[in-house]
C-alpha cells in the first residue's frame, strides 16, 4: 500500500512537471524549444508524439476496463495513477503536434521514426511493442477479481516495456528539449511501476509472461 502511495506523489510530481513543461512550449517561439526550428512531419519529434499518444490511449482503456473488474484498492488505485498520468501525457503530445502544425496520423508505419517500421506486426491490433492484442483486451473485460488483476498486471508491464523502447528512443532521437525530459520522465515513472507491479503479481502467486 505504501508503494503504491509512493507511486502517486511520483505521478502528482510528474503531472506537476509535465504543466510546466506544456507551459514553456506554448510560450516558445511555437516550435516546441525557444530558438529551435519546428520539427518535421517525419521527424523523431512527431513520430515518437503520434506513436505514443496511440500507446498511451490503451494503457487508459486497460486500466479503466480493470478497475471496473475488481474490488482490490491496491490495484484500482494503481489503475487510476497510470490512467490518470497516461491520459495527461496523452494530451500533451497531441498538443505539440497541433502546436506545429503537423498531422495527428501519417501513412508511415509505427516506429518508423526508430527505424523499426517493420518491428510491430500490427496483428489483431498490436500496432506497437507491448501493445495488448484486440483478443487480450477483449479477455480482460471478462474476467473478475484476482483473474482480472493478474491479468492486467502481465499486460500493463508488458505495455510499460514497450513504452519504454520508445521512449528511450526519443531520449535518443528527439531534438526539441522538453519532449526528451518527458520521454526521460516516462523511462524512469514505467520503470519503477514494473517493479511495483512485479511485487504485486509475486503477492498473488503470479508473474510477468516471458
Amino acid at each position: 500500500m505504501r508503494q503504491v502511495g509512493w507511486i502517486a506523489g511520483t505521478t502528482a510530481a510528474v503531472l506537476v512537471a509535465a504543466g510546466a513543461i506544456t507551459y514553456a512550449v506554448a510560450e516558445s517561439d511555437g516550435s516546441g524549444s525557444s530558438g529551435t526550428k519546428v520539427p518535421s512531419a517525419d521527424s523523431a519529434d512527431a513520430g515518437f508524439a503520434r506513436d505514443m499518444a496511440v500507446h498511451h490511449q490503451q494503457a487508459v482503456e486497460m486500466s479503466y476496463i480493470v478497475r471496473d473488474r475488481t474490488d482490490n484498492v491496491e490495484v484500482r488505485r494503481l489503475a487510476y495513477d497510470i490512467a490518470q498520468t497516461q491520459a495527461n501525457q496523452r494530451g500533451m503530445l497531441l498538443g505539440w503536434l497541433d502546436l506545429w502544425e503537423l498531422p495527428k496520423v501519417s501513412s508511415d508505419a509505427p516506429m518508423t521514426w526508430m527505424g523499426m517500421g517493420d518491428m510491430a506486426s500490427g496483428k489483431d491490433g498490436a500496432l506497437m511493442p507491448g501493445m495488448a492484442t484486440n483478443t487480450e483486451m477483449k479477455k480482460l473485460n471478462t474476467l473478475n477479481g484476482k483473474q482480472a488483476e493478474v491479468f492486467y498486471l502481465q499486460l500493463m508491464t508488458d505495455h510499460h516495456k514497450g513504452g519504454i523502447h520508445m521512449a528511450e528512443g526519443c531520449v535518443a532521437k528527439c531534438t526539441v528539449g522538453v519532449e526528451k525530459k518527458l520521454a526521460q520522465g516516462m523511462v524512469d515513472a514505467q520503470q519503477s511501476e514494473i517493479q511495483l507491479m512485479a511485487d504485486m503479481l509475486k503477492e498473488r502467486g503470479a508473474k510477468a509472461r516471458d
